[in-house]
This record gives C-alpha cells, structure tokens and sequence, in this order.
C-alpha cells in the first residue's frame, strides 16, 4: 500500500464521519419505531421491557450493519484498478 495524499485522507475522515451519522440516525430511528409503543402508547410491564429490549437490539444490528456497508463500499470505490491504463473491467 503506497502513501496517502492529503486529499486521500480527507477523503477518508469525511467518509467515516458521514457513515457514523447515518448509522447513528438510522439506528435511533430504528430503536424509536420498535420501542415506541412502550414509550408512547402506555403498554405495561412486562411488555414494555420486552419492546424496549427488543428495539435497543434492532437499533444495534441496524448500526452495525449500516457502518460496514457505507465503508466497504467505500473502500471498494476507491480502491485502484489492478493495472493502471485499465479501467473497463473487460480489458
């Protein structure tokens, strides 16, 4: 792996900061949807336990799963192609 330019990184900070917020949205908004009724619609014990626990889980995986994908995939876009010249992948 060669040196990075500065623009490179830049590029890369931007990118782990834009995975981190839409992560981070799309898992409260999910824990929200999931959780919501125990929050807003008065479900009682033990129920409300189960919803809440049940949401801060599907937030959880949502995090996770968002993140990886945004930075795998941009990992494989700035990835450079095998032989410099090449660009179309039937060369």
């Amino acid at each position: 792996m060669g040196r990075r330019t500065q623009a490179e990184r830049d590029a890369n900070t931007v990118e782990i900061g834009f995975a981190l917020f839409v992560s981070t949205s799309l898992a409260c908004a999910t824990m929200l949807a999931v959780a919501s009724p125990a929050f807003f619609f008065g479900v009682t014990s033990p129920g409300e336990g189960t919803l809440v626990r049940a949401g801060v889980i599907a937030g959880a995986v949502v995090f996770v799963t968002t993140l990886v994908t945004i930075l795998v995939r941009h990992r494989r876009a700035t990835r450079q192609p095998s032989q410099p010249g090449r660009t179309r992948p039937d060369s």
